[in-house]
């Protein structure tokens, strides 16, 4: 695997930075020049890496998917496809996917698709990818007979939308124990869908 460039490295710390501002003071608020100061750089550093905001925000949903494959990565060392699915489900619904991105950055992104079809674009392809990963350790159990399902692309993307709708309410809950009582809720749903009734109640 070849060396990162400095290139790579700069625009990285960059949207690193942009990510930490914009969790503190919002997306909408956050400029280059507080990019900038946040790194000790001179702004003009930032622009030359990034020629408008939106080309940050593009950064930003990259970061984003970097993020979210890291829920993916440690199973792949697991040798059976079920385990890997397994783990990976527990994972979606569980506080560690929900803390992988700040709410307040996700949703911000997620609101400039209405405006911008550049970024509606760059988040369809997350929720693309996201489902795929998905979709291929369900296939590979199907593969295995450990499934029953016949669709694996299906099965994937229902299990995303109940996601997706779980911590878009969870984000609302305040309260801990309500907060858990829902998600686990909707994460033995999602095992269902699977066929994974056993491992639902666990």
């Amino acid at each position: 695997m070849g060396r990162r460039s400095l290139k790579e490295d700069q625009q990285k710390r960059i949207v690193e930075a942009f990510y930490e501002v914009a969790k503190r003071e919002g997306i909408e608020n956050t400029s280059f020049g507080k990019v900038a100061k946040e790194l000790d750089m001179h702004q003009s550093l930032v622009v030359h890496y990034f020629a408008t905001k939106d080309d940050l925000l593009l950064g930003l949903i990259d970061f984003i998917i970097l993020k979210y494959e890291n829920i993916y990565q440690f199973e792949l060392e697991q040798a059976d496809p079920l385990e890997r699915l397994t783990a990976v489900m527990q994972n979606i619904f569980s506080r560690k996917w929900d803390n992988y991105i700040d709410d307040s950055i996700f949703y911000n992104c997620f609101a400039l698709i209405f405006r911008n079809e550049v970024i509606k674009h760059r988040f369809r392809d997350l929720h693309l990818l996201l489902r795929g990963w998905l979709q291929n350790l369900i296939q590979a159990c199907i593969d295995e007979r450990q499934l029953t399902c016949d669709d694996a692309a299906k099965t994937a993307d229902l299990i995303f939308v109940i996601s997706d709708g779980a911590y878009y309410y969870l984000s609302m809950i305040q309260d801990t124990n309500d907060y858990d009582m829902h998600l686990e809720r909707y994460r033995q749903q999602a095992f269902k869908i699977l066929g994974l009734d056993v491992l639902a109640e666990k």
